[in-house]
């Protein structure tokens, strides 16, 4: 058996058009950012500001971030096909 505190509701559900929605937003603009960081730090020079390790940085991020909107993605239509 589940301990529940009581306050949450039995049923809740996370808006799945929402989240369909802002994964479709995010993913490819978290691509692009992820492109675009690589690209400038394999062009900075490694005493510029901001130096080359830093866009490297930026750009592992932002392909993190880029994996959890694909991942998202993923299970919210995987959710919708089998709810509706």
């Amino acid at each position: 058996m589940v301990w529940r505190s009581g306050t949450e509701p039995a049923t809740a559900r996370t808006d799945l058009k929402l989240r369909f929605l802002l994964s479709m937003l995010f993913l490819p603009f978290f691509a692009l950012c992820t492109a675009g960081f690589a690209v400038w730090a394999a062009f900075a020079s490694p005493h510029g500001a901001p130096s080359s390790g830093t866009l490297t940085v930026f750009a592992v991020c932002c392909g993190l971030l880029t994996l959890v909107a694909a991942a998202d993605l993923w299970v919210v239509v995987r959710r919708r096909r089998t709810e509706l």
